[in-house]
């Protein structure tokens, strides 16, 4: 067996399954679950049209790079999303099967474990950076973000010596579980620290498209690239995925894009790992890119949730608005992982621990006395379980 798979931890659902399996909630209580970042729209009936209706592509063994007209819908896209230059379709553009196996899979690409490898992630994370680095042979560093620098990455606090292992560095923008969004002069920052460590830039964006100021969409890596003079977006390569976008997370529909000699060796390590996508799925996901009306109804309808959360939530919690994404990161006044246990005891509300999604690092776990609560259930049902999360941490 391979023994990196003796290095990963469990997963954050396991871990929430083991906390609450001899806790018996109060029955009197309907379960609301605002634990997993599932959305619960409803899927788009146009993009459930055009599954059904290209079914014949059943027949036909896909092509890995994908159709020209996926492709094209997705350079199309980046073009006017972000005010960019031409994208060129055929070669820095990849439709991938969602993004989080495509995330595990470029490091598989870019590590080269002969060179004692690091991977520099973020802290709290997303857990596939860090099972990525570990099965590519690589050590994880963790560069913490907490709530006194308003959750940004300071990449200074990296010892030149962990820089000069570096190969490949995850970032998430708008974060997750924060919902930050990286400006231009961090954007600056790490392409700089990229051209003089040569490690590559690995930007998850599958939260791009939910913000709550409709005037104001986040910042995109390419487009920082773009405006900084980085043409060609040189160690640079972005994720995002229809899941959140589009309400379609059982489509497993995403893209990788960007510099065109990384998403050469992209290709070719996917045309033998047989991650094609199927046809029928290529059809509806190139539906969904074309057509913005339902992601403007998808982002109205969590604003709606997110600014009645605002008047729901009061002391001894402690959390903002985000700027992107669908979480609330809520400072609880005790242990993140108690509160959470009590909450679904006394209350049959589910909510992540925030310390299960980080490591301790540097002396802390900056995801310690916190919890991720996702705002994906229906309106009624985020509110009521809100308002049992404060009757809670009012009680204690």
């Amino acid at each position: 067996m391979n023994p990196d798979l003796g290095k990963l931890q469990p997963y954050p659902f396991e871990r929430l399954r083991k906390l609450y399996a001899a806790v018996t909630p109060d029955s009197k209580y309907t379960p609301i679950s605002l634990s997993i970042g599932e959305p619960k729209h409803a899927t788009p009936a146009f993009i459930q049209r055009a599954l059904a209706d290209n079914l014949t592509g059943l027949a036909a063994y896909p092509a890995t790079a994908g159709s020209d007209s996926l492709r094209q819908a997705i350079a199309d896209w980046l073009q006017i999303r972000y005010d960019l230059p031409k994208i060129d379709a055929d070669t820095q553009v990849l439709p991938v099967n969602g993004s989080r196996e495509a995330l595990f899979a470029i490091a598989q690409v870019v590590v080269d474990r002969t060179r004692d490898a690091v991977v520099v992630c973020p802290n709290p994370f997303y857990q596939i950076y860090e099972g990525a680095a570990l099965l590519a042979g690589a050590t994880p560093y963790y560069v913490n973000a907490h709530r006194d620098n308003d959750f940004a990455i300071d990449y200074g606090q990296v010892p030149d010596s962990v820089w000069q292992r570096t190969q490949l560095l995850y970032c998430c923008s708008p974060s997750n579980p924060t919902g930050r969004v990286m400006s231009l002069d961090e954007w600056r920052t790490l392409f700089e620290l990229s051209d003089r460590h040569d490690f590559v830039i690995v930007s998850d964006e599958c939260y791009s498209e939910l913000y709550l100021d409709e005037k104001q969409p986040p910042l995109g890596a390419l487009e920082a690239a773009n405006k900084l003079g980085r043409t060609g977006f040189p160690r640079l390569i972005v994720f995002s995925s229809l899941s959140k976008r589009s309400n379609v997370p059982g489509m497993r529909s995403g893209f990788v894009a960007g510099d065109a000699q990384l998403m050469r060796q992209f290709l070719l390590y996917r045309t033998y790992h047989g991650s094609a996508m199927s046809p029928s799925i290529q059809e509806a996901s190139e539906a969904a890119w074309r057509d913005e009306a339902h992601v403007a109804e998808n982002r109205r309808l969590y604003r709606e949730k997110f600014l009645a959360a605002r008047e729901l939530l009061a002391e001894p919690l402690q959390t903002e608005l985000p700027v992107g994404g669908f979480y609330l990161w809520i400072r609880t006044p005790i242990d993140d992982a108690e509160f959470a246990r009590g909450l679904y005891a006394n209350y049959n509300v589910a909510v992540l621990p925030g310390s299960y999604l980080a490591r301790e690092a540097h002396g802390v776990n900056p995801g310690a006395q916190y919890i991720r609560v996702a705002l994906v259930a229906p309106l009624k049902e985020c509110l009521d379980g809100l308002k049992r999360l404060n009757a809670h941490a009012q009680s204690l």
